[in-house]
């Protein structure tokens, strides 16, 4: 049977800043990513992310990001490899101590925004992060855009990679997301982001932007959780990939 996990970015509320539904969406993801604290997050937030995660059976991962919390972590940063390294083991620790606190066993880590998509077309970012992730802990899965920079690097370094795809975003020809400085980067109509995912998951196919159909690998699914409609949306995807004899799993589950 085919097996897909479904992703979503969680524990973005900060101080008195609350943003997304995270309780309502966990019960119908796979993996939650929890931001860290550099482009969202604190530790208040991150410790009840990770509580509700496990209520919920929700597998945790670190989803490390640029200090750049006015800019929740979508600005181009200009660091150095040696202190990207840094930046992610520093973070991968800081969601490790709330894991042992409620005895999750960590399942993955995925960088957010800009780092994540620096890394998908810069091997020397790659590898840093692929380092720091095999240097905290080489158990842990290291989710990479499908195709990019750091699913290889990742694999380089020992780790178990995770393909992942954009259930709300459409791609280029070369298989990359379209720029979110786009018109179109967003798919805001539901049917055809269900579309979209079940063929990524089921046929290893997406059209691009100019009508180009471009093999994929769809390990995770990136849903989002701060939309309009993301719980009637991601309630649907999951009722439709069960329909077409898909497994929605966690990709750490056995």
């Amino acid at each position: 049977m085919t097996r897909v996990d479904l992703n979503c970015d969680m524990g973005e509320s900060f101080g008195a800043y609350s943003f997304g539904g995270d309780e309502a969406i966990l019960n119908y993801i796979t993996s939650a990513n929890v931001a860290c604290g550099f482009h969202a997050g604190d530790p208040r937030v991150m410790e009840e992310t990770v509580r509700l995660a496990k209520e919920k059976h929700v597998a945790v991962g670190a989803h490390p990001g640029f200090p750049d919390l006015a800019g929740f972590g979508r600005r181009f940063m200009d660091i150095a490899p040696e202190e990207i390294y840094q930046l992610v083991a520093y973070q991968i620790g800081a969601l490790q101590a709330f894991c042992k606190i409620h005895g999750v066993v960590m399942q993955h880590v995925k960088p957010h925004g800009a780092l994540y998509n620096t890394a998908a077309k810069d091997r020397a970012i790659a590898d840093a992060i692929a380092r720091a992730v095999r240097d905290v802990d080489d158990s842990l899965i290291l989710f990479g855009l499908a195709g990019g920079e750091l699913v290889a690097a990742g694999r380089a370094a020992g780790l178990t990679v995770a393909s992942e795809v954009f259930a709300d975003r459409t791609y280029q020809p070369d298989g990359t997301l379209t720029s979110r400085k786009e018109a179109n980067a967003l798919i805001e109509n539901v049917d055809t982001a269900v579309n979209q995912v079940v063929r990524m998951v089921k046929k290893g196919v997406v059209t691009a932007v100019n009508g180009d159909e471009v093999a994929i690998k769809a390990d995770t699914v990136c849903v989002h959780g701060d939309g309009a409609h993301a719980i009637a949306f991601v309630e649907k995807l999951r009722e439709v990939l069960t329909e077409a004899g898909v497994e929605v799993t966690s990709v750490g589950k056995k």
